[in-house]
């Protein structure tokens, strides 16, 4: 299993450009990375990176390696998959990503149930609503909100979504009720914008009676975490537009209202995204089958008004 661990090792290495990262992402130290990568070394009598103060840059014998060591750990991988399948008690750990109101609301209230009914598989979440590198930061399954670009990734739908236009009574009395798309930039509304680094989005795709249409847009505020804009939005600072279910509450308590109903925002997939294998690995799918259902049953009950 060393060499399985140093092979492991120099291939986080070499995705990320660091000892230090390959070391947190392998739970290892930066040593424990440049004494495995060292031995590999001495292994093949050849140097795989060249070391600069910032970052490593890959040999032609580290690129040329890297390409059979990804091979040797995927069939590892497979093979471990299939006896796993056989055997029905699937092992290790899963490294999964969702952002942040996913996450929080309907993904991560369930990961103890899944523990309980698989106490050999180890999750551990990552929450974030930046743009994620799914096969760069290692993961085995990534939670999606939107339209993932085409990619040469697997993809499973768990649910759709539907979504609103909101802002608190006390922004709409000052401000005055939008109606339709038009007005929010006619009327110079504050929309408070989810922004991060690659972010693509300018504004946001409303359904017309033309169909869906980008409106851009922009406000005083904007911030990476969804959760932010909400609280924001409550203190009736602007508009927010929001999953549904991240703010069915909400509407119900009268603490936001929807605006703009006659153009809603148009709706999206969660989705599970998860790389592409010959053989899935046993744990994940067991993972996305488990989250699908609990997803779905934790939509129902966050949209379904409590009886009186």
């Amino acid at each position: 299993m060393a060499y399985l661990d140093a092979l492991r090792v120099f291939v986080r290495a070499y995705e990320l450009g660091s000892m230090s990262a390959a070391g947190r992402d392998q739970r290892v130290s930066p040593a424990v990375v440049s004494a495995r990568i060292a031995e590999l070394e001495r292994r093949l009598n050849a140097r795989l990176f060249n070391r600069t103060t910032r970052m490593l840059q890959p040999t032609e014998q580290g690129r040329i390696f890297y390409a059979g060591a990804m091979k040797i750990l995927d069939a590892v991988a497979e093979a471990e998959a299939a006896v796993a399948d056989v055997s029905l008690n699937p092992r290790g750990s899963l490294l999964v990503a969702a952002p942040l109101g996913i996450g929080r609301r309907l993904i991560a209230p369930q990961i103890p149930e899944f523990k309980a009914r698989w106490p050999e598989i180890d999750v551990r979440l990552r929450l974030t609503d930046r743009r994620i590198d799914v096969m760069g930061e290692g993961l085995d399954v990534a939670f999606f909100l939107g339209r993932p670009e085409d990619s040469g990734l697997r993809q499973r739908v768990v649910l759709d979504c539907e979504r609103a236009l909101c802002a608190a009574p006390e922004y709409i009395a000052r401000r005055g009720m939008p109606r339709r798309g038009e007005d929010l930039a006619a009327h110079n509304h504050d929309c408070l914008m989810l922004r991060f680094p690659g972010a693509q989005e300018i504004g946001w795709l409303l359904e017309t009676e033309e169909g869906e249409r980008a409106f851009p847009l922009s406000g005083p505020f904007e911030s990476d975490d969804g959760d932010v804009l909400t609280d924001w939005a409550l203190a009736g600072h602007g508009i927010v537009n929001k999953p549904l279910f991240e703010v069915a509450a909400h509407l119900r308590a009268g603490r936001l209202v929807k605006v703009a109903e006659q153009t809603p925002p148009a709706p999206v997939r969660l989705v599970c995204l998860y790389p592409h294998k010959r053989h899935q690995d046993a744990k994940s799918r067991l993972f996305i089958d488990f989250m699908t259902a609990a997803c779905r049953s934790a939509l129902d009950a966050v949209l379904t008004p409590p009886k009186a």
